[in-house]
């Protein structure tokens, strides 16, 4: 009867020692976590606390600004005198689940913010750029307008709080590699629409609507141009 108990013993035992030795076979395998603190290297959440970030206007500027700074203080308080982040965000949004009556069962929320990392001195040196971006939504309720309202600035939120994570993520790559982040590609010039349902500016001025990343029209999806903001 005392065989189970043995075997079961020996077997608690094998994985314990294969736990230990996990982040030695890891490290040997080149993997060093990005927190984890070495001799030889930048003190990541130290460096972190160095970073200052720049006022960003509007709401989810707002929003977006505390939860960098809430990632970049960690658990201590910050004392940011080596870094500026200049971070400059923008939201689209675009209507899904389109019904009969022309109304939306269904919003979704395009996020992206473009940031840049100067040194704090006179003359500010740029160190490094990258872009973040995030997908969120949430249902249309528009016979309650306080729930809908509620529901936009929620996602709002969610965006912001994911554009944050993902911005410190690349900050703190950057202090321990110096290696540039993966930036978004730029585009060639963008091709204009004309908007049949707009009242004309004038007799030789028709309303133009611009393409989207996907060189889709707004308007042939139900998405609004997205709103850019950011800035020192």
């Amino acid at each position: 009867m005392s065989r189970p108990r043995i075997t079961q013993t020996l077997l608690n035992g094998s994985l314990a020692v294969l736990l230990l030795g996990a982040p030695l076979a890891l490290g040997g395998c080149g993997f060093q976590p990005l927190y984890g603190e070495r001799e030889d290297a930048p003190q990541i959440n130290a460096e972190l606390k160095r970073v200052y970030v720049a006022n960003i206007p509007e709401r989810i500027g707002q929003q977006l600004r505390l939860a960098l700074q809430q990632n970049m203080a960690g658990d201590g308080p910050e004392d940011p005198d080596g870094y500026t982040l200049v971070v400059q965000p923008s939201v689209s949004s675009e209507s899904l689940d389109i019904h009969s009556d022309n109304t939306s069962g269904r919003v979704r929320m395009n996020g992206h913010a473009h940031w840049t990392l100067y040194t704090v001195e006179q003359y500010p040196k740029f160190l490094a750029q990258g872009d973040a971006t995030a997908l969120d939504g949430y249902t249309a309720t528009y016979e309650q307008y306080f729930a809908q309202t509620l529901n936009n600035e929620t996602a709002t939120g969610r965006v912001a709080k994911t554009l944050a994570d993902q911005v410190t993520l690349q900050v703190a790559t950057w202090l321990r590699t110096q290696a540039t982040p993966a930036q978004k590609r730029t585009q060639g010039p963008k091709a204009f629409y004309p908007m049949p349902n707009a009242i004309p500016n004038s007799e030789k001025d028709a309303p133009m609507e611009q393409e989207g990343d996907d060189a889709i029209p707004d308007m042939a999806t139900g998405r609004g141009a997205p709103s850019p903001t950011g800035g020192l």
